[in-house]
C-alpha cells in the first residue's frame, strides 16, 4: 500500500494500478468485508482515476463504500470521502443529478462529523461549486467558492497552494460571468502563491 502511495503521488498510476492490484488479492484473503479490501480499492480507484479509466474506476469506488458503510457505519468521514469522489466522477461524465447527490451527502456528513470549517468540508465545497458551474449555475457557485476559500485561508492561511487552486476554479467562475476586472485580480493572487511556493 505504502508503495502505492508513492506510486499515486508520482502520478504513476499505471504502476499504482498494477501494485494495488497486487495489494487487493492480498486483502481479500481476510474476508469480504475487510476494512483492508475497502482501502485498498479506494486508492485503486483512484489510480484508474488518474489515467481516465472512469468505468473501471466506479465499481471499485462502490463496493468500498459498500464495505465501509458496513464496517464503519454511514456516518463515517470515509464514507463521505467515497460519496465525494463518485460526486466527482459522475460530474465528469455529465451525470449532473447522480453527481449533486453524491456531494451534497458527502457535505452533510462532513459537517456533522467534522464541524461547517474543516479542510474536508472546503474539499467538497468546491467540488460541488464545479458542478454548478459545469451546469451554469453561476450565482449558486459563487457562495460555494466563497466559503471554501475562507476556510482553506483560516486553515492553512492566504498563501496555501488549496487556496490557489480554489482560486483558479473561482476565477473561472468570475469570468463566465463577466466580471473579469476581480477574476484578473484573483488569478494574479493564485499565481503570487504558486510563484511564492516554487521559490521556497
Amino acid at each position: 500500500m505504502a508503495a502505492g502511495q508513492r506510486a499515486l503521488t508520482a502520478r504513476d498510476y499505471a504502476r499504482a494500478e498494477r501494485i494495488f492490484s497486487a495489494a487487493l488479492l492480498k486483502a481479500r484473503g481476510g474476508g469480504a468485508d475487510d476494512l483492508r479490501v475497502a482501502l485498498t480499492l479506494t486508492s485503486l480507484a483512484q489510480a484508474y482515476e488518474g489515467q481516465r479509466k472512469f468505468v473501471d474506476a466506479e465499481p471499485r469506488y462502490l463496493e468500498a463504500l459498500r464495505i465501509l458503510r458496513k464496517v464503519r457505519g454511514a456516518e463515517h468521514p470515509d464514507v463521505a470521502a467515497i460519496l465525494n469522489n463518485l460526486g466527482v466522477l459522475h460530474r465528469m461524465h455529465g451525470q449532473f443529478p447522480e453527481a449533486e447527490q453524491y456531494l451534497q451527502r458527502a457535505l452533510s456528513i462532513k459537517e456533522r462529523a467534522h464541524g461547517p470549517s474543516h479542510p474536508d468540508v472546503a474539499l467538497t465545497l468546491s467540488n460541488l461549486a464545479q458542478l454548478h458551474v459545469a451546469k451554469g449555475e453561476y450565482e449558486t457557485a459563487a457562495p460555494l467558492y466563497e466559503r471554501a476559500l475562507g476556510i482553506y485561508e483560516q486553515a492553512y492561511g492566504p498563501d496555501d497552494l488549496r487556496v490557489a487552486r480554489t482560486l483558479d476554479g473561482y476565477v473561472t467562475l468570475l469570468r463566465k460571468i463577466h466580471r473579469d476586472r476581480e477574476a484578473e485580480q484573483l488569478q494574479e493572487r493564485a499565481d503570487a502563491i504558486r510563484a511564492a511556493r516554487a521559490a521556497e
